[in-house]
């Protein structure tokens, strides 16, 4: 599996640490884009990201007059912009399931993540690293029939659950070596052997699996 050549220049506005941001990036990496990465502390923004994003949020995607704000306009923007290799199914039944997925990613387990990530301690904690440990081990047989997240195909969806199966240890999350965890654990090991996921890594993620 070979990245595509690469191609285009835009700018991303990322912040190193967040799942959010990382998804992106792996989108842009598997795409082969050329990109101005920059790397934005959210306690410390530049003055040019208010006037690019009403939000004065990251991560923020500019490509010549386009500033988009949100990531999974911005992941479609690039599958539909750069169609090789292609993120979505083509047929239209399998791409809203796709976008079904991530949203379901996007509301069930991505809050999780950023309660643990925004600092919660004691009971708070354990309980929602409980939650979550629960939630992605009630998927995990579908990895023993499916390479990707209900897919032939690496896909956006993947792009969304990657960064956020990556920081699992990281938050106090380790997954068991039963019979139920070993199709979820081979599929992140697949995933994170991804040519795209390793060239998306900031530093600051690569510490994360030190």
């Amino acid at each position: 599996m070979g990245v595509a050549a690469k191609r285009s220049t835009m700018t991303y506005y990322s912040d190193a640490a967040d799942h959010y941001s990382h998804r992106v990036r792996i989108v842009l990496a598997e795409k082969g884009v050329s990109v101005e990465m920059v790397d934005v502390d959210p306690e410390n923004k530049p003055e040019v990201l208010a006037e690019l994003n009403p939000y004065n949020s990251l991560p923020t995607l500019v490509d010549r007059d386009l500033a988009l704000y949100e990531t999974k306009v911005m992941m479609e923007y690039l599958d539909e912009r750069f169609p090789h290799p292609p993120l979505l199914p083509v047929y239209p039944v399998a791409r809203a399931q796709s976008r079904l997925w991530m949203q379901r990613i996007e509301k069930d387990w991505c809050p999780l993540i950023d309660v643990l990530v925004n600092g919660a301690d004691g009971d708070e904690a354990e309980e929602t690293r409980k939650e979550l440990k629960e939630s992605l081990l009630a998927v995990a047989p579908i990895f023993d029939e499916l390479p990707f997240f209900m897919s032939e195909e690496f896909t956006l969806v993947d792009c969304c659950l990657g960064p956020i199966l990556w920081r699992l240890e990281s938050l106090g999350i380790k997954l068991p070596n039963t019979k139920q965890a070993k199709p979820l654990k081979a599929y992140m090991e697949r995933l994170f052997a991804r040519e795209s996921f390793q060239e998306s890594l900031s530093e600051l993620e690569k510490e994360m699996h030190l």
